[in-house]
């Protein structure tokens, strides 16, 4: 049977750990300068251990040769990238200047400008897009007058039904007031209100004195008939007829 995968872990063993590293650190030194050799390429490798001492191969002279190409690769493909990005831009750049331009040159056309250079197609095209817009136009303010008028008919219902509560509760405060006059009626109408309106009664008919000595009763008619009699009978009678009933 082969053996297993070895499970690559952090091993917590220092001297474990110590005898490891020497162990690979020598067998990747190897493989590098094999390769190196056999493929003809140029290999830095650069290792610090656990202690912070540096193991270091190259393939140059120095691992600085292979560093400093490196570096200049690197550079080149970063202004590359960079050059890629600026065209990128000069590019976006130009393409929205011509949309804004050409958008301006709408916009202008649409208000009436600038329309000699346009052939008869584009006047026919610039007609149809007014058409429409007016269209629209026309229906969105058809829209927001209908919502006006319903909001103005819906405020006009409620006032009415608000005018309409106010009268019936104008109208039931009337027949209250109606309904309570009788009773007041009735009592003005008390045993104490009578004699006091036969009192007053009696005092209108207090006769008077006239200028020849003459008594006039301001009384009944039956009153006034016994006066006639009595003075007719009696002579210089004085007595008036209302006392002879007292």
């Amino acid at each position: 049977m082969g053996r297993g995968r070895v499970q690559l872990k952090r091993i917590e063993n220092k001297t474990s750990q110590q005898v490891t590293f020497s162990k690979r650190r020598t067998g990747l030194l190897k493989k590098a300068h094999e390769i190196s050799v056999l493929c003809d390429t140029q290999v830095a490798l650069i290792m610090f251990s656990t202690k912070g001492k540096l193991f270091e191969y190259s393939s140059e002279p120095s691992v600085e040769n292979v560093l400093e190409r490196y570096e200049r690769h690197a550079h080149t493909i970063h202004a590359g990238a960079n050059n890629e990005s600026q065209e990128n831009w000069s590019f976006d750049y130009f393409k929205l200047t011509a949309k804004a331009e050409v958008l301006e040159r709408n916009i202008r056309n649409f208000a009436g400008y600038d329309l000699d250079p346009l052939n008869l197609k584009e006047l026919q095209n610039l007609e149809h897009q007014l058409d429409t817009a007016l269209k629209r136009i026309r229906t969105r303010k058809n829209q927001v007058l209908n919502q006006s008028i319903s909001e103005m008919q819906k405020r006009t219902r409620t006032l009415q039904e608000q005018n309409s509560m106010l009268a019936k509760m104008k109208e039931k405060e009337k027949t209250l007031t109606e309904n309570s006059q009788p009773e007041t009626l009735g009592q003005s109408s008390s045993p104490f209100n009578l004699s006091s309106q036969k009192q007053l009664l009696r005092q209108r008919q207090v006769p008077c004195l006239t200028l020849s000595g003459t008594l006039q009763a301001r009384a009944s008619p039956e009153e006034a008939v016994g006066a006639q009699t009595a003075a007719a009978g009696g002579g210089n009678t004085l007595i008036p007829p209302w006392m002879l009933h007292g």
